[in-house]
């Protein structure tokens, strides 16, 4: 590598993990302009550092007047250790609820119909959401905030997806909503999930040894 190294360039043990992964040709092949290492931290730089001037969230900025807000929205599902297996990208204006169908069917193509019991918050809760989870075999289970609350309150199982989101918010591009098209903010977002899970599983590997 004849560049200076930058902190978020992938480490000699991460590439070896993830490389098989990525490959479609060979680093030989006539094809090939640039190094598949380069383009791999190409892209961890850009979820890492990388900023855009203004947030553009495209056409599926709105207002969402429950939270007096304008922009988009991502839906998130998460498991229990808090990896992202599925996403949806919607405006800010769409209900909650209305997104358990997708989301559902999203999670259960991830994982080979594994997944039996969802717990959410209540902005996803109503007959219509309860029965398209169950049309893909999920069981929701609403995690209800305290009718009479003061100060901060741990929900049950809801710390899990908040603390996957302050992850990802870590990620400079992930701090506020910077881009136009929705597919391009769901890449990322896995992108960035790939680049956690990647580091976590070297540092188990190397504790194992």
């Amino acid at each position: 590598m004849s560049r200076k190294p930058y902190p978020s360039d992938v480490s000699d043990d991460e590439w070896a993990f993830v490389a098989p992964y990525l490959t479609l040709m060979t680093e030989d092949a006539p094809q090939r302009e640039h190094s598949l290492r380069e383009v791999f931290n190409g892209l961890r730089w850009i979820v890492r550092a990388a900023l855009q001037s203004t947030p553009e969230s495209g056409g599926r900025a709105a207002y969402d007047g429950a939270k007096r807000r304008e922009g988009g929205k991502t839906h998130i599902v998460v498991d229990t250790p808090g990896n992202l297996p599925a996403l949806r990208v919607t405006s800010a204006d769409e209900q909650d609820r209305a997104q358990v169908g997708d989301l559902a069917d999203r999670v259960q193509q991830v994982t080979g119909e594994n997944v039996e019991l969802a717990f959410v918050d209540q902005g996803y809760t109503g007959t219509v959401a309860a029965e398209e989870s169950q049309a893909y075999a999920i069981r929701l289970e609403v995690v209800k905030l305290a009718e009479a609350k003061k100060g901060f309150i741990l929900l049950p199982r809801r710390w899990v997806v908040e603390r996957t989101f302050g992850w990802a918010a870590r990620f400079r591009r992930l701090a506020r909503d910077y881009e136009r098209l929705p597919d391009t903010l769901a890449g990322l977002h896995f992108l960035t999930f790939a680049v956690l899970m990647l580091k976590r599983f070297v540092e188990v590997m190397a504790h194992s040894s």
